[in-house]
């Protein structure tokens, strides 16, 4: 457990520029673009165009991977990092960009977008063994959830297919929101007996077969960042374990976890209207990106 560090150090010179980035991502998404679905007109075509600008402006280039639902063309964004290595397993980084009807989603999941968008630009200068594929999932949310039309499904069940080896995939969902509060964090029954009662940290969550992921992704996280974080590896079938991008890939065999600040466990204004910029704690969430990075970095360089 790290839930008890103390008093947080001062943010560093980079954790601030990282901080003022998120910040702005997510005001835009959440509030000058707003709902972001199928049901909401226009909205697809602004929100992938604002991470493809990002990440062409960051140095990349970004690939639309199209599908069909209901009619309509949607579509999972990507952008790889290219590693020394090409024929090593890649580490994937996926985040969804879509919103619940009725909200603008600045936690859920504008939070995961920018910290993805913020990890495509601060890993672009490194030299990897691994390539890092970082992804834009469209359908995460209802009444797509967890069925075939989710853009996660599609992406994970086209690499299986393509032969393409997956050595972690790291989804980030609803990462913003932080208490010191006691009792601000809930837990499926009988989780609670383990964990702390208060919603200050970030969560590492897998499955049973990604344990191993969750063990050393947290602690690669633990060594570069002082910030409270847990480990949880549980069946699928414990509340919130599958919620996310992460368990499509479990789907199809490959290691999977998901990093977030357990959203509904936690968060008061999860899926409704008030889920707005304003709830989302840009300077803890700047910590939290800056050691992902190192968890990302160091998945890349594994051997």
């Amino acid at each position: 457990c790290s839930s008890d560090l103390g008093p947080l150090p001062p943010l560093t010179e980079v954790q601030s520029e990282v901080a003022s980035r998120l910040s702005g991502h997510v005001r835009y998404l959440s509030a000058t673009i707003g709902e972001r679905n199928v049901h909401s007109a226009g909205s697809f075509e602004a929100i992938t165009d604002y991470p493809e600008q990002n990440l062409v402006h960051a140095g990349y280039t970004v690939t639309e991977q199209p599908y069909r639902v209901e009619g309509q063309v949607v579509a999972n964004l990507e952008a790889q990092l290219l590693g020394s290595e090409k024929s090593e397993a890649a580490v994937v980084v996926g985040s969804h960009y879509d919103s619940v009807v009725g909200t603008v989603g600045a936690n859920d999941n504008a939070s995961g977008v920018a910290a993805t968008l913020e990890l495509a630009r601060l890993l672009k200068g490194n030299k990897l063994r691994r390539t890092v594929r970082f992804v834009f999932f469209v359908n995460e949310e209802p009444p797509y959830f967890q069925t075939e039309q989710m853009g996660s499904f599609v992406y994970a069940h086209q690499l299986r297919r393509d032969g393409i080896p997956v050595a972690a995939m790291i989804s980030l969902e609803t990462i913003g929101f932080y208490s010191d509060a006691h009792g601000s964090q809930k837990y499926p029954a009988l989780v609670s007996l383990f964990y702390p009662s208060r919603g200050n940290f970030i969560a590492f969550v897998g499955n049973d077969e990604s344990r191993d992921l969750v063990r050393r992704a947290v602690r690669r996280f633990r060594e570069s960042a002082r910030f409270p974080s847990e480990g949880i590896a549980g069946p699928p079938t414990l509340p919130g374990v599958g919620w996310s991008d992460h368990r499509s890939f479990w789907q199809e065999g490959y290691p999977a976890i998901m990093i977030t600040d357990t959203a509904v466990f936690r968060y008061p204004y999860y899926h409704t209207a008030l889920d707005t910029a304003d709830k989302v704690d840009f300077e803890k969430m700047a910590r939290v990106v800056d050691g992902v990075r190192n968890v990302v970095a160091s998945l890349s360089e594994e051997r």
